[in-house]
């Protein structure tokens, strides 16, 4: 036995290069192609770390000129956020309150409009539109965003837009909903039973301030 053995080791050695030779170049590419991945996992991590920490850099950019005042800085800040909508959103909001404050009614009607935001943040812009577009008379527009939504400063504001447009019975349709919607402690309640008494209707005994 002992003589065979050397033969032994021979033939596995050839069966080793033989797979080797006709598996070789498949192993190397399969070796190639993980490493491929974890270098291209570990850039893609890096590139996403420098893309936060840069929008977050202009996000305070963006804020520091809306605290100062500085509308036609901010407005660029924002501008240069667009690929960035969290970050977007959240100082579009501000810049367009900054716009209302100054005067700037309609300025703020096309930063609010030109925000792409999240789905959830995106009905708290609505109303902030839907508002501004009653007071500038624009009921019409205000009235298709606020269409479908059942929540009580929904339907308060979309009384008002309805009281506007000399939709009185409408409006007191819609400030009866919002009182049967709002809680009774809430303090926005009184002035919606005083919009409500304004065109005409009576606060519902059900929903009658305590």
């Amino acid at each position: 036995m002992a003589i065979d053995d050397p033969l032994d080791e021979q033939e596995q050695s050839e069966r080793v290069r033989t797979w080797l030779r006709n598996n070789g170049t498949g192993l190397i590419g399969g070796i190639a192609l993980g490493l491929v991945v974890i270098f291209g996992w570990q850039w893609w991590q890096k590139r996403q770390l420098h893309d936060r920490n840069e929008a977050h850099a202009r996000y305070d950019t963006a804020i520091s000129s809306l605290s100062a005042g500085d509308l036609d800085k901010a407005r660029a800040d924002v501008a240069s956020m667009k690929a960035d909508p969290a970050y977007a959103a959240l100082t579009g909001l501000r810049l367009a309150k900054l716009q209302v404050d100054e005067g700037d009614r309609n300025g703020a009607i096309a930063t609010l409009r030109a925000i792409q935001a999240d789905p959830a943040l995106q009905p708290v812009i609505d109303l902030r539109l839907a508002r501004l577009l009653v007071d500038a008379d624009k009921a019409d527009e205000a009235l298709k965003l606020l269409e479908g939504r059942g929540d009580a400063p929904a339907l308060e504001l979309r009384g008002d837009a309805l009281a506007v447009a000399q939709k009185t019975e409408e409006a007191r349709e819609a400030y009866t909903k919002a009182l049967t919607a709002m809680d009774v402690a809430a303090p926005q309640r009184r002035l919606v039973e005083l919009k409500l008494a304004d065109v005409g209707g009576s606060v519902p005994k059900t929903a009658e301030s305590i």
